[in-house]
């Protein structure tokens, strides 16, 4: 049987600005912490340790991995599509315009709600067979953009991301 890390995490003001460490990085407590394979409830108990912020850049972490990785088809098809409403508060908050409003056409294209369930998801992906071809492809265009919204949102918002804790690391 695999034993359970644990790992001591200090995000402050000195790990914020060094800018080798990116938002990823950043937000790596958080990555440990929340589940995003147990439904709604563990999601929403699991960031209640977290600010908003955290959220919002998590979230659109997995959505831009995601995204790159296999196109909104991924996205909504695996468990992280469950951050679909993170993604679009987040990237209305950092100011991320292309990217919201590739996010908000997504929606549309998954009947405009999304369920926050797997498997619902996968049902209405298999109904609808939205084409996100060309939303992958503008997303994919502005993917440098996001970074350096992300990077500018953090360092705006530093404080928000403090994190001095020892967290479990599967």
């Amino acid at each position: 049987m695999f034993e359970k890390k644990k790992k001591h995490f200090l995000i402050n003001d000195e790990f914020i600005k060094d800018k080798s460490n990116g938002s990823m990085e950043i937000i790596e407590p958080v990555w440990y912490s929340v589940s995003i394979y147990d439904g709604v409830e563990k999601y929403e108990k699991d960031l209640g340790a977290f600010s908003i912020p955290q959220r919002y850049v998590f979230a659109i972490e997995w959505y831009n991995a995601e995204v790159c990785n296999g196109g909104h088809d991924q996205f909504y098809g695996n468990s992280t599509g469950i951050v679909w409403e993170d993604v679009m508060n987040g990237l209305k908050t950092i100011g991320a315009k292309k990217h919201y409003d590739i996010i908000k056409k997504s929606i549309k294209k998954m009947g405009g709600n999304p369920s926050k369930d797997s498997e619902e998801r996968e049902e209405k992906l298999e109904e609808l067979e939205p084409d996100f071809e060309k939303l992958d492809m503008k997303f994919y265009e502005l993917d440098e953009e996001l970074d350096e919204k992300l990077q500018k949102y953090i360092l705006d918002n530093a404080k928000d991301f403090y994190f001095d804790g020892v967290v479990t690391i599967d």
